[in-house]
C-alpha cells in the first residue's frame, strides 16, 4: 500500500522537533551538529533571532495580497539585491526550480523580443543541476533525473563542465544562452575556475549570447561574497537564486540585466505566491545579517579553518578521503573507492554530524555561514571518530 506522503524521498528514519543556532534536536533526545543546513537552506542557522522577530512581526500583519498590488518589502528587496549585484531587475518566486524557469524564458524572450526568434537552445554543462520541474531535469541532462519522464523536452544542450572548447564546438546558429552552476553541487562541489567563468562571459559576448548563472546553492555568501560569481568578475545577463535567500523560507529570485530583460513585459510571467508580504519580509531579514559590516569576512575565515580541517582528514585517513573540494562554505570530502558515501553520510548522521551526498563519492558540507572554529573542531572531530573506525582504515604514519 502506498503511503499518504508519495515516496519519492529515501528518508532517514529521523525526525527533528527543534533548532538552534547550528544544531537541530530529534525526538529521539540526541542534538545533531547541523552541517548540511537543509541543504544550504538555512544559511543562518535555525531559529535566528533576527529572521524570528521579523517573520513574526509581519505575520501578525499581512501574509498574501498576491502580485496584482505593489508589495513594497518585494521592491526594497530587488532595490538591496540590484545594488549587490550586475543586475538591474528581479522576479520573484518561490523555489530555485521556479528561479530557473524563469531565467530559461527571459533568453526565449530575449531572441523573440530582438528578432531572433529561433535561436532558443540553451547550452548547459554535464552532471549540472537546476531543479525538479521537467524543464529544469532536461536543462540539468543526467539520466537518473530524466530516466521515465520522456520524451525530452527540447532546447537543451550539454558540455563538458570546464570545457571552454567543446562549449564553443557546440554553438550552433539556433543557440540562444549558457546555463552554468559557478559551483557544481549535485555533482559532487565542484567549482569553475575564474578563468572558465570570464571565458564564458567572452563568448556569450562574441556570439549574441544571454549567459545565465544557476546560483541556488552557491550564492547567498555562500563562497564568502554574496554572489560566487563576484569571485570572477564575470558577471552574468541572468541568474537563478534560492535557498539562503530565505534562511528556511520558500523563496526564490531571479535576477537579470536590462538588456536580457527586454522583453519581460506585464503578462509575461507570474507567481500567485511569489514575493509575498511574509517571504519578503524573512529575506529582506536574511539580508540585514549578511550585508552586515564584516559578515562574509568571517565567512572566508572560516571557510579557510574548515578546508584545513577537512584536508587533514585527509591526510590521516587516505583510504578513507581522498579529495578536498569546493569553495568557501561549501565543501566536499570525496570518498576513496570503496567507501561509498552514502554509507558515510549516514554513519556520520549515526554520530550526531549532519551531511549530504554529492555526486563523484562526496560527502557535502553546507553548513549554516554562522558556524565558529569551535563548530568545525567539533565536525571534525566526529568525522575524524568515524573515519578511525571505518573498515579496513589506514591512517597515515606519522
Amino acid at each position: 500500500m502506498i503511503p499518504a506522503v508519495m515516496p519519492t524521498y529515501n528518508r532517514a528514519d529521523l525526525a527533528f522537533e527543534r533548532g538552534e543556532g547550528v544544531y537541530l534536536y530529534g525526538e529521539n533526545g540526541k542534538r545533531y551538529l547541523d552541517f548540511m543546513a537543509g541543504i544550504a537552506v538555512d544559511a543562518l542557522g535555525h531559529a535566528h533571532p533576527h529572521l524570528v522577530e521579523v517573520l513574526t512581526t509581519q505575520a501578525q500583519k499581512l501574509w498574501h495580497v498576491s502580485n496584482i498590488y505593489r508589495i513594497p518589502d518585494q521592491e526594497r528587496l530587488a532595490e538591496r539585491l540590484v545594488a549587490d549585484s550586475f543586475a538591474d531587475t528581479v522576479f520573484f518566486g518561490n523555489s530555485g526550480a521556479e528561479a530557473v524557469e524563469c531565467g530559461i524564458k527571459i533568453i526565449r524572450k530575449y531572441h523573440d523580443a530582438t528578432g531572433n526568434p529561433g535561436k532558443y537552445r540553451i547550452i548547459c554543462a554535464t552532471n549540472s543541476f537546476h531543479g525538479r520541474t521537467l524543464t529544469t531535469i532536461f536543462a540539468a541532462g543526467q539520466d537518473k533525473l530524466v530516466d521515465g519522464f520522456g520524451p525530452p523536452v527540447p532546447g537543451f544542450d550539454h558540455v563538458p563542465f570546464g570545457n571552454l572548447n567543446e562549449l564553443r564546438a557546440a554553438i550552433t546558429p539556433e543557440t540562444g544562452g549558457i546555463l552554468i552552476e559557478p559551483v557544481q553541487g549535485e555533482g559532487g562541489i565542484v567549482p569553475a575556475s575564474d578563468e572558465y567563468l570570464q571565458g564564458l562571459r567572452a563568448v556569450a559576448e562574441e556570439f549574441g549570447l544571454l549567459l545565465m548563472y544557476d546560483e541556488i546553492q552557491c550564492g547567498m555568501g555562500r563562497t564568502g561574497k554574496l554572489f560566487a560569481y563576484q569571485w570572477s568578475g564575470a558577471a552574468p545577463d541572468i541568474m537563478a537564486v534560492a535557498k539562503g535567500i530565505g534562511g528556511g523560507f520558500p523563496v526564490g529570485a531571479c535576477l537579470a540585466n536590462e538588456k536580457a530583460a527586454v522583453g519581460m513585459v506585464a503578462g509575461s510571467h507570474g507567481s500567485t505566491y511569489g514575493g509575498n508580504p511574509l517571504a519578503m519580509a524573512v529575506a529582506n531579514g536574511v539580508l540585514d545579517v549578511m550585508l552586515e559590516k564584516g559578515f562574509l569576512a568571517r565567512v572566508n575565515k572560516i571557510a579557510h579553518v574548515l578546508h584545513e580541517a577537512l584536508e587533514k582528514l585527509v591526510g590521516e585517513f587516505p583510504k578513507i578521503f581522498v579529495e578536498v573540494r569546493g569553495r568557501g562554505l561549501m565543501a566536499g570530502l570525496r570518498c576513496a573507492e570503496g567507501v561509498v558515501n552514502a554509507d558515510m553520510v549516514a554513519t556520520l548522521r549515526t554520530a550526531g554530524l549532519l551531511t549530504a551526498g554529492a555526486g563523484a563519492n562526496v560527502v557535502r558540507f553546507v553548513p549554516p555561514l554562522i558556524i565558529t572554529e569551535e563548530h568545525v573542531a567539533e565536525a571534525a572531530g566526529i568525522i575524524e571518530g568515524v573515519a578511525a573506525s571505518w573498515p579496513d582504515k589506514t591512517k597515515a604514519s606519522g
